[in-house]
């Protein structure tokens, strides 16, 4: 078989294995498995959403893993630091949320507790100027634990009076600011933005299109549910959705409760035109695949 045959039927294989997992077609997926360098020989098509991967679900070299993803249909890589911005830039991939700290607990640490203002706001003003000369246009900051003596709508009154102190210096850089809502039932307990009434709340409070809501999916189906509607009823306040197959937080396929291209469609019926990040724990052997199968996934 020449060369150009090999080419193609590895593209062949590749499109069956997006339109598969574009309808949670799971066992055609298994039956059309290739080769780690195959697996990234084509890009699915765009589609209506810009998708990209968390940064920390692979341990692939940051030059190798822009390369790979990118090849099979990403266009950003997702929670990178600063010093990782430049190298993904040069890829041809876009930073599609920032970290303004390596600081740990980052998570832990929010808005809610006044006594952590001044740090966070210290972070912000630092790495505002710097993102928007990296053409990076979304930070992450977090609403923190629950504080004793603190109550929810304490709480709330603390993110708005906080965010509303770096809202106006975001929005002269260009840049947003994302909250994440987070479930507190298995993987972050204590976390006082488990809801999408709390963030809802806070973002209502600011008024500022610079301050928007990380809606993570995962977390918000095992929070709440009803995630489509939630979305429709919202999408003012989110500037940014993270996936992740519930139970387990692996693929998002037909191995788990939601059915994540119905929620893409959705998300892009709205208009929406942020990423959607990909942050799951791939189970397979080659960790490309499932990444790719996402990406044909949320293609819509």
């Amino acid at each position: 078989m020449s060369t150009e045959s090999r080419g193609i039927s590895r593209r062949t294989a590749l499109g069956r294995i997006a339109a598969a997992a574009a309808f949670g077609a799971t066992s055609l997926i298994a039956s059309a498995q290739t080769t780690p360098s195959a697996t990234v020989q084509a890009k699915p098509p765009a589609g209506r959403l810009r998708q990209s991967l968390s940064r920390w679900t692979s341990k692939e070299p940051l030059p190798a893993l822009c390369k790979r993803i990118k090849s099979i249909g990403f266009t950003g890589l997702d929670l990178v630091h600063t010093d990782e911005w430049d190298a993904v830039n040069d890829s041809g991939l876009v930073v599609s949320m920032g970290y303004p700290t390596r600081r740990e607990p980052f998570i832990q640490t929010g808005f809610n507790d006044p006594a952590h203002h001044a740090l966070l706001l210290k972070e912000l003003e630092a790495t505002i100027p710097l993102a928007r000369r990296a053409g990076v246009k979304n930070l992450i900051t977090m609403f923190g634990n629950r504080t004793p003596g603190i109550d929810t709508q304490q709480a709330i009154d603390n993110c708005v009076a906080g965010l509303s102190k770096i809202a106006p210096y975001a929005a002269e850089n260009g840049i947003t600011i994302c909250v994440e809502l987070l479930n507190s039932k298995v993987d972050h307990h204590g976390y006082q933005g488990d809801s999408t009434a709390f963030g809802v709340a806070v973002m209502k409070g600011i008024g500022s299109p610079s301050v928007k809501l990380l809606y993570d999916i995962y977390h918000m189906q095992i929070m709440e549910g009803d995630v489509i509607r939630t979305i429709r009823d919202n999408i003012q306040w989110i500037g940014h959705f993270h996936t992740g197959g519930v139970p387990g937080r692996h693929e998002i396929n037909g191995t788990q409760e939601l059915n994540y291209h119905a929620i893409a469609a959705a998300i892009a019926d709205l208009h929406y035109d942020g990423f959607i990040a990909h942050e799951f724990m791939p189970t397979r052997s080659d960790p490309f695949e499932s990444f790719a199968e996402a990406v044909g996934i949320c293609t819509v």
